[in-house]
C-alpha cells in the first residue's frame, strides 16, 4: 500500500524517527554523535526549525520538533544526507546508513506535547543505557539533561518545554520530573510513535467503547490528535501549505487582533493575560480561541498564554 504524502506545515508539530537500514547502528563512537547533533544545530538554524526533545541512540533516533518556514523535509535532508556522507567516509563502508523514509507523525499539541517530550527523553532509560532518572539527568545524548539545565544545546527550546510545567523555571522543572516519573509507569506507549484512530483513542478498547456510544471519529495514519484536529489538518493543510505564514507572523497578527478587540472594548489586555474572569474578558476569549486556533494555526499554548488561561481552557472554548 503506497504511503500518503507527509504532512506539514510551518510551525506544525511532528514526532520524528529515524532508524538503521536494517536496525543496524547509526552511531559507532561519541565523534559519530557529535556529528549528528552539530548537523541538527546548523540544520535548525537554516531552516527555522524548533527542537523540543530528542534521544540519540545507536540504532534509531527520535526528535519532537516544529516545522520552519522552509519545512520539515528540507531540514532532515539536511542533516541526514551530510552525515550519511561522513558517517560512510569515517567508517569506510558504503550504501545506504537509514531507512529509505524517516517516520513523522503530525500531532496534535493538546495533550501531547507534554506526553511526547517525557516518552522521547525516556528511550535511554527504557533501552537501559542509563540505569535511573538521575543518570539521564548526566546522559549527554538526551534533551532531558538541558531541561533539567545540566548542559545546554542552543537549538532545543527549553524554555518553551518548561512553560508548559510552571511559571518559574524552579517550579517548572519540579512539575517536569514529576509528570516524567508518572509516565515512566506506563511503560513504552506504542500510541506515541505513530497515528491512526487506534493511537489516537488509546487502544482497541476504547475504539470499540467509541462505536458502542455510537460515535464516529476522523483519523489518519501520519496524524497523532482528536477526530477533530484530524478533520482540520486534512481541511487546511493545503490552503496553509500555500501561504506560507511564519508561526512568528501569525503571532503578530493574533496580538494585534487581541489589542483591538480590548480596545474596542475599553478593556485592557493586561488585566485580560492575568486571568480575569468577569463576562466581557471571557467573552473576548470565546471569540478569540477559535480564530488563534482555527484561522492562524496558532498552537494551544500560545492561545493559552495570549489569553490568560489554561490549554485545557483554551480546548473547551474551541470545542463549546
Amino acid at each position: 500500500m503506497p504511503r500518503g504524502a507527509r504532512l506539514d506545515t510551518p510551525g506544525a508539530l511532528h514526532h520524528v524517527m529515524v532508524r538503521g537500514i536494517e536496525h543496524t547502528a547509526i552511531v559507532f563512537d561519541d565523534e559519530d554523535r557529535l556529528d549528528f547533533l552539530n548537523r541538527i544545530d546548523k540544520a535548525s538554524d537554516k531552516t527555522g526549525t524548533v527542537i523540543y526533545a530528542w534521544a540519540l541512540m545507536t540504532n534509531h533516533a527520535h526528535l519532537l520538533l516544529r516545522s520552519g518556514l522552509e519545512g520539515l523535509p528540507t531540514f532532515m535532508r539536511k542533516v541526514l544526507t551530510g552525515y550519511s556522507v561522513s558517517f560512510n567516509k569515517r567508517h569506510h563502508r558504503v550504501g545506504h546508513l537509514f531507512q529509505n523514509r524517516y517516520k513523522s507523525i503530525l500531532c496534535e499539541e493538546e495533550p501531547y506535547f507534554v506526553k511526547l517530550v517525557s516518552y522521547i527523553h525516556l528511550n535511554p532509560l527504557r533501552a537501559g543505557l542509563v540505569a535511573s532518572l538521575e543518570e539521564l539527568e548526566r546522559y549527554p545524548w538526551s534533551g532531558h539533561g538541558a531541561i533539567m539545565g545540566l548542559g545546554e544545546h542552543k537549538w532545543q527550546d527549553t524554555e518553551y518545554v518548561l512553560q508548559q510545567f510552571g511559571r518559574t523555571t524552579e517550579a517548572a522543572r519540579e512539575a517536569y520530573v514529576e509528570f516524567v516519573l508518572d509516565q515512566m509507569q506506563l511503560g513504552r506507549q506504542p500510541k506515541l510513535t505513530g497515528g491512526g484512530l487506534v493511537r489516537s483513542a488509546g487502544g482497541w478498547s476504547e475504539v470499540l467503547s467509541m462505536r458502542k456510544r455510537g460515535e464516529r471519529e476522523f483519523s489518519d495514519e501520519r496524524i497523532l490528535g482528536s477526530g477533530e484536529f484530524v478533520e482540520e489538518v486534512l481541511g487546511d493543510v493545503g490552503k496553509l501549505q500555500k501561504e506560507m505564514v511564519p508561526t512568528r507572523l501569525r503571532q503578530v497578527d493574533a496580538h494585534d487582533m487581541l489589542g483591538r478587540q480590548c480596545a474596542e472594548k475599553g478593556l485592557s489586555v493586561e488585566a485580560l493575560q492575568a486571568g480575569s474572569r468577569t463576562r466581557e474578558y471571557s467573552s473576548i476569549r470565546r471569540v478569540l480561541a477559535r480564530k488563534f486556533v482555527i484561522e492562524l494555526g496558532l498552537s494551544h499554548a500560545d492561545v493559552a498564554r495570549m489569553l490568560g488561561i489554561s490549554r485545557a481552557g483554551v480546548s473547551m472554548l474551541i470545542r463549546g
